[in-house]
């Protein structure tokens, strides 16, 4: 079938859909949890002394015994045989983004040679898959294979099914044979013990005494777009690089602003519920979901969660959706900008800190001002933002995203903190050296009778900027869709842990001095936002005098690309920071410079070649052939004596011979390999490759807007975003 093809068929059955037979929905209470071994399904099998040590360890982080986990692991086991389960699989997170699995079967036979279920303490523990196929950015080599993954007891096991039956799932860390993180869960779990550690440092010095183990908290607000499957099938880009490297801007897109929080469609609306009751039976609190901004893009939020098991739950979200969405046909599109010229989608991760005795650390209560732990948290929050705010940059840094950052529908390159007005106010007078009152929301009040009156936040949003407080937390707002949380979670947490200690030093000083507690936390929250209140920002994000502000007078980095930002991971700060924390070694944050840095040029060198042969094989045929029709038809009606127009076939032609020449630009660039560094190789991909990608596009765009529509290959936006 030709390209064209292709398409029209696409279009034809999508105009006449075989809908998919709905089922109807359990309550909430039945399903929620169903596939989760928890905390509460232990308590049902487990001995009293078993489940109280595993319940130590969940929620202080506690060592496990190995006797327990014998116990653990036929409980486990017996559990997931009543469910028809067979197999079982440690779970891990590499340095990919995604989540890898290796599955074993319940299975041993005996010397009658028949087959027995086996489960052991010891197989709950410990795996072993290969340990240099994966990225590990020259931690392990070819000949030196050998990795573990190791059980995560503070993250439930749970059961994924499939058509073709059911496994028990264990969240597991994955390290090298030598000892060294290979994986995203390791560090991320390092990170909240070195946060909990500084943490309570603070508080105790504020005069707390019974302090629970601290955690940060996490919800992520995903981003993506739906696509039906015959459209994407007919596209080599989405299939292979997840986004469009051709399209021209359809004559209406998301201009009206109409799909916002619009009437979901009813095929959507079907794949949503489907999607979420798989959610609810593995316990993951999936709370909102509604239209985005752009034609065919969505979202759901789900509620907080503990980091360690917010991040997994991402990971398994992603992985449901897009299963999920296929079997409703449609491709699920993570990537951050699928679509030139309409909205891309972000993962805004909602963060915070807190335990069970002090509750929300950054909480600040109706009296914000009054609230002095809420200060020193909020302050050291600050503090980290601006001393690392280069870091924050490289964790979020992918060829994806710089797609995205910067954009109209996301917050620029320069990290700064979005306080509100009130608190806004509250750290200016803090800098001034006072605490004074803090501004208060008010009541809303519309002068209709009917309309219940309430109390309106103090401090309005602001959606132009990366890091904003958002009423009791923080929300990271320039995280990728595609990404894994761990490692904006990671640089957060890690930052926050050295900003406290720091002022758990100063602190102690000042008290030790004999300054009253007050006035203590005033003086060094005035000394930290002295040298750090640059980066408080209130602004517009994205208007040209901010970025000049910015970096001229504010001293804060603008990277808009990663080129730019993934090389502060070899920061010497940077390095001595993860270090010092013991979140990750030098070596192990090299490795993750390296496979980063090899999945951006990857990245590239990959859209450029598909860019190359969807130009010859797709566009130039097409093109090609409808100036051969012209041809014929202008001749003809030459025949007749009557003359056509020519300047269609001749926009055509030149349109043509650009593309042809830009892709031969192109071919001879990325034939290119000799670079001194890795950090050359990405910059010529930011700066040379990208470019000549983008020129290929403008002329592929302009002949799409001239070649008969029936003769054009690739499914056009106006299909794929609107036909539903």
């Amino acid at each position: 079938m030709s390209g064209n093809e292709s398409r029209l068929s696409a279009i034809s059955r999508i105009s006449n859909p075989q809908r998919i037979a709905v089922k109807a929905t359990q309550s909430l209470d039945d399903i929620w949890a169903t596939d989760v071994f928890n905390l509460a399904r232990m308590e049902q099998m487990l001995s009293k002394a078993a489940f109280k040590a595993v319940k130590t360890t969940v929620q202080t982080g506690a060592p496990l015994a190995p006797a327990v986990a014998d116990v653990v692991a036929a409980a486990m086991k017996s559990w997931a045989l009543s469910k028809g389960v067979k197999f079982f699989s440690h779970i891990f997170y590499p340095m990919t983004n995604i989540t890898a699995e290796k599955h074993d079967g319940f299975i041993l036979t005996n010397s009658d040679g028949n087959a027995i279920t086996e489960f052991s303490g010891s197989l709950l523990i410990k795996g072993e898959p290969d340990g240099s196929s994966f990225p590990n950015g020259s931690l392990r080599m070819t000949n030196a294979a050998r990795g573990y993954t190791a059980w995560d007891p503070t993250s439930p096991a749970f059961i994924m099914h499939t058509d073709n039956g059911s496994t028990l799932m264990i969240p597991s860390v994955f390290m090298s044979w030598t000892g060294e993180a290979l994986d995203k869960k390791i560090p991320l779990l390092r990170s909240n013990a070195a946060m909990d550690s500084a943490a309570r440092k603070v508080l105790t010095l504020m005069g707390e005494t019974d302090i629970a183990t601290l955690n940060s908290s996490c919800g992520a607000e995903q981003e993506y777009f739906l696509v039906d499957i015959n459209f994407a099938n007919a596209r080599p880009d989405l299939l292979l690089a997840g986004r469009t490297l051709f399209g021209a801007s359809p004559v209406r897109g998301q201009q009206f602003d109409d799909h916002y929080f619009g009437a979901i469609p009813e095929r959507v609306q079907i794949f949503m519920q489907d999607f979420e009751d798989q959610l609810y039976r593995l316990g993951i609190p999936a709370k909102t979901h509604h239209n985005e901004v752009a034609p065919g893009q969505f979202e759901i939020a789900p509620y907080f969660e503990s980091a360690n098991i917010a991040a997994d739950h991402q990971q398994l979200m992603m992985t449901l959706m897009k299963s999920t969405a296929k079997r409703h046909g449609f491709m699920c599109l993570l990537h951050e900008k699928p679509f030139a010229g309409i909205n891309g989608s972000g993962k805004h991760v909602n963060w915070s800190v807190g335990n069970a005795t002090q509750g929300n650390l950054l909480d600040p209560g109706s009296t914000p001002h009054d609230n002095l732990n809420f200060l020193l948290f909020c302050g050291a929050v600050i503090r980290g933002v601006h001393k690392y705010g280069t870091l924050l940059r490289a964790v979020i840094a992918s060829a994806s995203n710089d797609h995205r950052l910067g954009a109209n529908e996301a917050p620029p390159a320069i990290l700064s903190v979005y306080l509100g007005d009130q608190l806004e106010n509250v750290f200016q007078d803090i800098k001034d050296g006072k605490i004074a009152s803090s501004i208060q929301g008010g009541e809303m009040d519309l002068g209709l009778t009917q309309i219940l009156k309430f109390e309106r936040d103090p401090g309005d949003r602001n959606r132009t900027s990366p890091f904003a407080f958002t009423g009791n937390r923080f929300e990271f707002r320039a995280v990728g869709s595609s990404q894994s949380v761990s490692g904006p979670l990671v640089a957060m947490n890690t930052i926050l842990a050295d900003s406290l200690e720091w002022i758990a030093e100063k602190l102690e000083a000042e008290l030790n001095n004999g300054t009253a507690k007050a006035a203590a936390v005033l003086s060094v929250l005035k000394g930290l936002m002295e040298a750090h209140g640059n980066v408080v920002f209130g602004g517009d994000g994205y208007s040209a005098e901010w970025h000049k502000m910015a970096v001229e007078e504010r001293g804060l980095k603008n990277l808009p690309t990663t080129a730019d930002a993934l090389p502060y991971l070899r920061d010497e700060g940077v390095r001595e920071l993860f270090s010092r924390t013991k979140v990750l070694s030098p070596v192990e944050l090299e490795s993750r410079f390296e496979v980063y840095a090899e999945q951006y040029i990857l990245s590239i060198e990959v859209e450029a070649k598909l860019v190359i042969e969807m130009a010859k094989t797709m566009i130039y045929p097409s093109a090609s052939q409808y100036l051969g029709e012209l041809s014929s038809t202008h001749c003809g009606l030459k025949d007749l004596g009557i003359e056509m127009d020519g300047s269609i076939a001749q926009s055509v032609a030149a349109e043509t011979n650009a593309m042809v020449a830009a892709v031969a630009e192109l071919s001879t660039a990325i034939a290119r390999h000799d670079f001194d560094s890795v950090e050359a190789h990405m910059s010529y991909c930011a700066e040379q490759i990208r470019p000549l990608m983008d020129t290929v596009r403008t002329h592929v765009d302009a002949l799409e807007t001239e070649v008969a529509d029936n003769l054009w290959p690739l499914p056009k936006y106006r299909e794929m975003l609107f036909l539903k």
